[in-house]
């Protein structure tokens, strides 16, 4: 059965686990906004700047797009489920391997299955919020057919900023659920240490913490969304200038 290690081991990555999702729900860390509520805003960009254009498809195929990346996720979790169960059936066989392992922990069968099926229930978990992330951004596909056209917008300014709000609640949601989803996903690898022991076990959902944590608050991609003031002669501006000097050169051989 599970010694005392292993309690410590799963009380660890409980803590830990918990606490990654508190510090996301605040929107600075060391003074950074993460990248999470960094890319809200962008969510918020986006919607708001299809209310300028009449034709939106581009806007439905990056609907399309979010859609079909939580359905890959949502399949992925069921497939893994399936791993689990597949994984108790051969329980013999795969302790008689780890018996013959190093610095591994045998626990012994019930051990090893209750293991196995924690992982299933952190899989489990991430089918959960990635099916629920899928049918939110149904929803918000629906949701985004209300957003009025360019002449009926400018007409009722009110009405059509309160149809993007409700698009852009609806998507926030979505995506703040499909990232819980890749959280559970994350920290299963963290979790295959447990199988090793319980110490390789802390450290490895230390480890998986730790690199989460940076990509929110200390990643290229975060500065990659932030606002920066793009360099003088990236600007439309000069770049018109410039067309216009050397006799309307093609834009795209200026960038």
């Amino acid at each position: 059965m599970l010694s005392v290690a292993d309690y410590i081991a799963l009380a660890f990555f409980t803590i830990l686990w918990l606490g990654y999702s508190w510090l996301l729900r605040g929107r600075t860390f060391f003074g950074r906004t993460s990248l999470t509520h960094a890319m809200s805003e962008r969510r918020r960009e986006w919607i708001y700047n299809s209310l300028r254009r009449d034709l939106k498809m581009i806007d439905t195929q990056i609907m399309a797009g979010l859609q079909n990346g939580t359905a890959f996720f949502a399949s992925t979790s069921i497939f893994a489920i399936g791993s689990c169960f597949a994984l108790l059936g051969a329980t013999e066989k795969v302790n008689a391997v780890f018996a013959d392992l190093p610095y591994v922990f045998n626990g012994g069968t019930a051990s090893f299955e209750l293991k196995v099926g924690g992982l299933a229930a952190l899989f489990a978990y991430a089918f959960f919020k990635f099916g629920w992330s899928y049918r939110l951004f149904n929803y918000c596909s629906i949701l985004f057919g209300t957003i009025p056209m360019v002449r009926e917008a400018e007409s009722d300014i009110v009405a059509a900023e309160r149809a993007a709000e409700r698009v852009i609640r609806m998507n926030i949601l979505a995506g703040g659920h499909f990232n819980e989803g890749l959280r559970a996903i994350f920290l299963s690898i963290g979790y295959l240490g447990w199988f090793i022991n319980a110490y390789v076990f802390m450290a490895t959902t230390a480890i998986i913490v730790v690199v989460l944590t940076r990509r929110q608050f200390f990643s290229e991609a975060r500065l990659a969304i932030m606002d920066v003031k793009p360099p003088s002669n990236l600007h439309l501006s000069a770049i018109r200038r410039d067309m216009s000097a050397n006799g309307g050169n093609d834009l795209s051989k200026e960038l």
